[in-house]
C-alpha cells in the first residue's frame, strides 16, 4: 500500500467519478527513449483516459479544469498563461531535492519552490524521501501529497514463467549518464563479477569503458521491457535518485532489485530486493536472491497507473481549493 492510502486509507476507483474532468498537462513531450519523467507523464496521461478524463497538452483556458506541470520545465509563454487563469486546480509535480541527485547548488531548487509558491494548490511529491529531504533544507511546499510514479503496464509487464538461462542475468538502464546514477558502481561491476556465472547488460548511457558487460544505446518503451523480461536481476547504483522510473520499470517486469540504499529505492522495492551500502556487497547479493528466487519475485508490488492517476486527480478535486489570484 502506498503512503498515500495509507494516509488517506485504501483508494476505490469509482466509475465515472473523474468522467469529463478536463486536465491539461504542461510540458513538451519526447518520443521514447528520453528521461523518466517524460515516460511517466506519457503513462499518466493514459491513466487519465482511462479514468474517463479528458486530457489536454499545454493548452490554457476557462475550459479546463486542472493543470499539472514538472518541478521548472515550463515555458515562459505558458507562464504568462497560466497567470492569467483564475480559479485553477494546479499541480505542481516535484522530484529532487535537484542539489542532492545532481550534485549541484540549490539554485534549481529555489527557482522551483518560486513556482511553487506562486502557482500550486497541490504539490505532488514523487517519494517519501523527497518529502523529507526538502523539508529538512527548509523547502515548504503547498499541500504536499506523497504519489510514486508508476508505468505503462501495456508496455511494462511480466512473463507467467521465466526461463533460467546458463548464468545469471543481471541488468541496469539509465537514460543519464550524470556520475550520480551509479557509473563507477558499474565500472566496479565489470571488472569484478564472475562473468563465468554472470551475464550483464546496459541499457542507455554511461561515462565508463566496459569490456565485461554488454553495453546497449539507449531503446524505446517497448524494446526495452523485451530485454527486461530477458533478464534475472535488475541493479541499480543511482545516488539520492527521488524515485527511480527505470528501476520501476524493472520490476513491472518480474524482476527482482539490487539498489543503492539511498533516495526513494527502499520505498520502491521493500521486499521485493536487497539494499546494498558499499558495491562489493552486491555479488552476495546476487547469490542470495538467486537462493530463494521465487519468494523476492512474489514481493513484487508496482502501483498501476490507473491508481496513481486516480490518486492525482483526487489529490487535485478532494478539498475544492483553487488558486488564489
Amino acid at each position: 500500500m502506498s503512503l498515500f492510502s495509507k494516509l488517506f486509507g485504501k483508494i476505490k476507483l469509482i466509475e465515472g467519478e473523474f468522467s469529463g474532468k478536463r486536465v491539461s498537462i504542461l510540458r513538451e513531450f519526447k518520443k521514447p527513449p528520453y528521461g523518466g519523467g517524460n515516460q511517466f507523464m506519457l503513462a499518466l496521461k493514459k491513466g487519465f483516459l482511462d479514468l474517463g478524463t479528458e486530457v489536454y497538452n499545454n493548452k490554457i483556458n476557462s475550459e479546463i479544469d486542472a493543470y499539472i506541470f514538472d518541478s521548472s520545465w515550463l515555458d515562459k509563454d505558458l507562464l504568462k498563461k497560466l497567470r492569467k487563469v483564475k480559479g485553477a486546480k494546479i499541480a505542481h509535480r516535484i522530484d529532487g531535492p535537484i542539489q542532492l541527485y545532481r550534485g549541484s547548488d540549490s539554485t534549481a531548487d529555489d527557482e522551483i519552490f518560486e513556482l511553487n509558491k506562486e502557482f500550486a494548490t497541490v504539490t505532488i511529491i514523487q517519494s517519501q524521501y523527497t518529502l523529507t529531504k526538502l523539508l529538512e533544507l527548509g523547502y515548504q511546499p503547498i499541500n504536499p501529497v506523497v504519489i510514486y510514479n508508476s508505468i505503462n503496464p501495456d508496455i511494462f509487464f511480466s512473463k507467467p514463467t521465466r526461463e533460467k538461462g546458463d548464468k545469471i542475468r543481471v541488468v541496469s538502464a539509465s537514460w543519464s549518464d550524470n556520475p550520480k546514477k551509479g557509473g563507477s558502481v558499474y565500472k566496479w561491476l565489470d571488472d569484478n563479477l564472475d562473468f563465468n556465472k554472470v551475464e550483464y547488460s546496459f541499457v542507455g548511457r554511461i561515462n565508463e569503458s566496459l569490456k565485461n558487460i554488454k553495453l546497449i544505446p539507449p531503446v524505446d518503451s517497448n524494446k526495452l521491457a523485451e530485454i527486461l523480461r530477458g533478464q534475472d536481476i535488475y541493479i541499480t547504483a543511482s545516488e539520492n535518485d527521488p524515485c527511480s522510473n527505470s528501476l520501476i520499470e524493472g520490476l513491472a517486469c518480474g524482476l527482482p532489485a539490487i539498489y543503492r540504499n539511498s533516495g526513494g529505492h527502499p520505498e520502491l522495492v521493500k521486499k521485493a530486493g536487497l539494499p546494498f551500502n558499499c558495491q562489493e556487497e552486491i555479488p552476495g547479493l546476487i547469490e542470495q536472491i538467486m537462493a530463494d528466487y521465487v519468494n523476492y519475485v512474489g514481493n513484487i508490488n508496482v502501483n498501476s497507473i490507473t491508481d496513481i492517476a486516480h490518486q492525482y486527480l483526487t489529490a487535485m478535486f478532494q478539498d475544492g481549493e483553487t488558486r488564489k489570484n
